[in-house]
């Protein structure tokens, strides 16, 4: 199968560019709606994706990192002290998943990435699900559109 390309959200003050620099890895946890969910269960091993800080001052892409663990089920959704749980998923019957994502590397100013002022204005990058699906926090890029914003963002 081909590589596929993504775009993940996080806010940087619950896990930045940076936390993944200096973990190296981490889960994905925590995504509670369907569209991103089966992104995620459609990620493979290798993929690429552009990191957006969002609620953010500006919101932008601020990194690359890589799909290093194919989707597996969230397991914070089965524990009742998280903030993810949820009564409807179980061991046997999970409702949501998750990856692993490795860093690759992150813009050189991360208070001054890729704004999302700056894709929606670039006509090169008015079909991005970034632009259509703004508030969905796992979305698919075209590999014209990675490749596109990597140069912009000078990743």
């Amino acid at each position: 199968m081909a590589k596929q390309y993504w775009l993940m959200k996080s806010e940087p003050y619950v896990y930045s560019i940076e936390d993944l620099e200096k973990d190296g890895s981490t889960c994905w946890e925590g995504v509670r709606n369907y569209k991103a969910r089966n992104n995620m269960r459609s990620m493979k091993t290798g993929d690429e994706v552009l990191y957006y800080h969002s609620n953010a001052k500006p919101p932008g892409v601020v990194g690359i990192a890589r799909v290093c663990k194919e989707a597996y089920p969230d397991y914070y959704a089965f524990d009742e002290n998280s903030d993810y749980f949820d009564p409807k998923s179980s061991p046997d019957n999970p409702r949501w998943w998750m990856v692993d994502v490795e860093f690759v590397s992150k813009i050189k100013n991360v208070d001054e990435p890729l704004g999302l002022h700056e894709i929606k204005s670039d006509p090169k990058l008015a079909d991005m699900e970034l632009i259509r699906y703004g508030r969905l926090s796992v979305q698919s890029v075209k590999k014209s559109e990675f490749d596109y914003v990597k140069k912009l963002a000078g990743l």
